[in-house]
């Protein structure tokens, strides 16, 4: 029997310097540590993305940061999936959520984009919504703050005391669902 086709994980964020810190980079962030984590170093790739192909155990996995604005993930994430012939019920899509409170993970399987811009591009593009997303909640904004605003604001200093242990729950949930499935993965993290 062959292989099934590679797993595909994208994390969601903008390029750029000045964009690093922003709560919107979260995906960026959670992808980065994985590639750290298999000693992984990021490459260009012609799909306008940075990607680092590895294993996690016995499968496949493609780490990938598209190098587009977030509204624009769609091109790089429909090209990836096609250059690398990946199922959609293989892709994993790590990203930041308005509507989850600070540090809160939901893993989940479609469903749609709340109002999130990359996620609008991705079904777009692809033409579905049937992937994995692993949810990292930032929280709403304070008072009348404009969401598009606060999510390309940086962490705040309080937020930056416990960011770097959500990431890492972050990155251990979607090892969870790659190794394990969805279900033993939202057992563990849908808090």
């Amino acid at each position: 029997m062959s292989e099934p086709g590679p797993w595909l994980v994208v994390g969601l964020g903008n390029p750029g310097p000045q964009y690093v810190a922003n709560r919107h980079n979260a995906g960026y962030l959670v992808v980065e540590i994985l590639a750290d984590r298999v000693s992984g170093n990021f490459k260009a790739h012609k799909a306008r993305a940075d990607v680092v192909e590895t294993r996690f155990g016995d499968d496949r996995v493609v780490l990938a940061k598209p190098r587009s604005y977030m509204n624009e993930s769609g091109g790089p994430v429909t090209a990836l999936r096609d250059f690398f012939k990946v199922p959609v019920e293989r892709i994993v899509v790590v990203h930041d959520e308005l509507d989850l409170p600070f540090g809160a993970i939901r893993i989940k399987l479609g469903g749609g984009d709340n109002g999130h811009n990359g996620l609008k591009s991705l079904r777009r593009s692809m033409g579905s919504g049937e992937f994995h997303r692993v949810r990292l909640g930032i929280g709403r904004p304070p008072g009348r703050q404009d969401p598009a605003e606060w999510v390309l604001r940086d962490w705040s200093s309080t937020e930056r005391k416990d960011i770097d242990l959500h990431l890492e729950r972050s990155a251990d949930a979607v090892e969870t669902l790659i190794a394990d499935g969805l279900a033993a993965a939202q057992n563990t993290y849908n808090d």
